[in-house]
């Protein structure tokens, strides 16, 4: 199996498994009366459900963004950004340039 997507799945469920604390949170502190709300219903199970999905997709995602932000690239070690790299690049593109001469009249003036 591909790094990424070891990543990706290994993230995925560390995100859900948040949601469920999260979710299994909000019912024992009985936030907004939905501990409430969804044992004295009949479809309670379905808005259970909707809830840890919905927060699931959420913490996945942030998971997810949060350990791709984190990898460091190695290809470029050389390259921290600021100033120092800027230059480099440019004195990289000056070697690639030529300079064209270019003929201008002197006697002629513009109005």
């Amino acid at each position: 199996m591909p790094k990424l997507v070891r990543l990706y799945i290994v993230n995925v469920a560390i995100g859900f498994a948040a949601a469920a604390v999260f979710v299994g949170m909000l019912l024992w502190f009985d936030i907004a009366n939905l501990a409430h709300l969804i044992s004295h219903s009949d479809k309670g199970w379905l808005a259970l459900l909707v809830l840890w999905l919905a927060n699931g997709i959420v913490f996945a995602g942030v998971q997810f963004g949060i350990a791709v932000m984190a990898m460091k690239d190695d290809d470029d070690d050389d390259d921290h950004g600021g100033h120092r790299s800027r230059a480099r690049r440019r004195d990289r593109m000056q070697h690639d340039h030529v300079a064209v001469p270019v003929r201008v009249d002197a006697g002629r003036t513009r109005r």
